[in-house]
């Protein structure tokens, strides 16, 4: 199943992906946020934000930034392309977590629905990124029993599903996270958690620490 969407300026895509990557991950959508995730000032941001609402794709509730329907129509469709450019980069090309991500933010804006429906032909219809992130329209949901790993009680086994977005836009997090083998499908084990919030897992006989703010947000199934 392709998404195809009206033609719309890149910038206009990359905005409603943030917006939507932002929801997602439960994080406040207003403009500081969205200004802080795409690394521009403020004033950009509400400049931008002002022609989108022109455009018909974002609009204002509780203070919030919401996409429209089309808004959310040409959101998913750039987020499912990214999402399936990064399977198509480290599945077949055999790209590294953090070469993948940067790639697929400029294949994102470029493919086609025909070159789409091949890549799902190539890749057999995967459900998510490289990360564990749902690819839109692809019927995935999250398990019911999914936790952050930061709940996981210490001395217990986990299996991780999941890295959110907000995670991939940390300097040098992706690249850290896949050396350490945390990645979707590995299993670990919980050593420690300290007061502060930092944790200590196993991951193939090798301890990887981690701080607070990360095994908060990396999502697991916990047990064996």
């Amino acid at each position: 199943m392709s998404y195809e969407s009206a033609e719309h300026h890149p910038a206009f895509e990359e905005y409603a992906e943030t917006i939507f990557e932002l929801a997602e991950d439960g994080i406040s959508v207003i403009q500081a946020r969205v200004a802080e995730r795409l690394g521009v000032s403020r004033p950009a941001v509400s400049e931008m934000i002002k022609r989108m609402e022109r455009e018909g794709l974002v609009g204002n509730e509780d203070s919030q930034i919401v996409l429209t329907d089309e808004g959310m129509h040409l959101a998913t469709a750039i987020v499912r392309r990214h999402r399936l450019a990064e399977r198509f980069l480290t599945d077949i090309l055999g790209l590294n977590w953090t070469d993948a991500h940067s790639e697929a933010g400029r294949w994102e804006h470029v493919i086609s629905p025909a070159v789409e429906t091949a890549m799902l032909r190539v890749l057999d219809d995967p459900t998510t990124c490289p990360h564990g992130n749902p690819i839109p329209g692809s019927g995935y949901t999250e398990p019911d029993n999914a936790v952050a790993l930061s709940s996981v009680p210490e001395g217990d086994d986990f299996t991780v599903i999941r890295i959110p977005e907000e995670l991939e836009f940390e300097e040098g997090q992706l690249a850290f996270l896949e050396a350490s083998g945390l990645m979707p499908g590995r299993t670990g084990t919980m050593l420690t958690v300290a007061p502060d919030g930092t944790a200590t897992v196993d991951v193939d006989d090798s301890p990887v620490g981690l701080g607070g703010s990360t095994a908060d947000r990396i999502v697991v199934i916990a047990g064996s």
